[in-house]
């Protein structure tokens, strides 16, 4: 079968494989469709991927075919359209005994610490597959992207009364804005990038947009609120003087979630953190039940993919175009390999 693998930073190879001969109990044999590019990826190309090592087959977020199933296996069936969910737990560990399942001690990421889908075909356990009658392969392949940012919203509990700041216009920072909107919380977005701001106003329906570089940045928050600040804060840059800035930026009493990873350590004024007696969380992955949460919103139109997928490209182009899809100048919002 035809496979991509990225032998090092900047080197992909498109080779054959040997698709797996046998299911083990719980298996399915998956056909890939769609395998979206996200960040990882991104950085991993760029060989400043943490927790990461090489040669590696890329791909977590994916759109697939049953093609077969072990006889175990009843919750889904050959032809069944599914989103995968890319978070193993190896080991039943405390966290995972405890439901958090996104943060297990030995957690194993397809397409980051074990090989992924830009392949033809995966041999994958079924208990981490997300059908769909309803959803395209385009739209599974969104599933696990558009995770991250409905597990920060979940985690924050966010509801109608608040007042939402997401900074980082990039895949996160739109998926966060969706289920913030969803929520019936009031969402302003931060970013450097007019073009993103733009998106976000066109095609997120965000109701006002800040950038930092063009005035005080906590003057035109409040303008943006009605003079408030936001009762929650979530960071999707991974940028250290981003991160710095948002507990600046939270309302007394607030919440600020890091969503976005630093390869570094960060710190902050704890007088001040006191002061606003505000609550910093991390949010990391997402968990089953909002897979299943999301395909739900998709399939009832509460969240809409349309405008997410522009650049996308076959197994033998995409090695070529891959680099683009790094530089900021050529817009990419959210590229798609298209494997067949």
């Amino acid at each position: 079968m035809k496979t991509i693998i990225l032998n090092k930073p900047g080197d992909f190879s498109l080779i054959e494989t040997e698709p797996a001969a046998t299911l083990a109990d719980g298996e399915a044999l998956l056909k890939i469709h769609r395998v979206g590019i996200c960040g990882t990826d991104l950085h991993a190309f760029a060989g400043n991927q943490p927790f990461f090592s090489y040669p590696r087959i890329l791909g977590h977020e994916l759109g697939v075919e049953v093609v077969s199933v072990a006889p175990d296996v009843q919750h889904v069936k050959p032809g069944d359209r599914c989103s995968v969910e890319p978070y193993r737990n190896p080991t039943l560990d405390q966290a995972v005994r405890r439901g958090k399942t996104n943060c297990g001690e030995n957690l194993s990421v397809l397409g980051v610490h074990e090989d992924g889908g830009m392949r033809e075909y995966l041999r994958f356990p079924a208990k981490y597959l997300h059908k769909s009658s309803v959803l395209t392969y385009d739209q599974l392949a969104l599933v696990e992207t558009l995770g991250i940012g409905c597990h920060a919203v979940n985690r924050a509990r966010v509801s109608a009364s608040d007042l939402v700041l997401v900074i980082g216009a990039g895949p996160i920072g739109l998926g966060t804005i969706q289920f913030a909107r969803a929520a019936g919380a009031q969402v302003v977005v931060m970013d450097v990038n007019n073009d993103r701001l733009d998106f976000c106003v066109g095609q997120m329906g965000v109701s006002g947009t800040v950038n930092p570089t063009e005035g005080d940045p906590e003057k035109l928050i409040r303008s943006s609120f009605g003079g408030d600040l936001p009762t929650v804060v979530f960071d999707a840059t991974g940028n250290r003087h981003s991160m710095a800035k948002a507990i600046e930026y939270v309302a007394f009493g607030g919440i600020v979630v890091f969503i976005g990873l630093y390869i570094g350590d960060y710190s902050f004024h704890d007088p001040y953190f006191h002061r606003k007696e505000m609550t910093l969380m991390a949010s990391r992955n997402s968990q089953s039940h909002e897979f299943v949460q999301i395909i739900d919103m998709i399939e009832k139109g509460r969240i809409s993919t349309d405008p997410w997928i522009t650049h996308r490209a076959g197994m033998q182009e995409m090695i070529g175009v891959f680099p683009d899809w790094i530089d900021p100048g050529n817009k990419v919002i959210k590229a798609v390999l298209e494997v067949c």
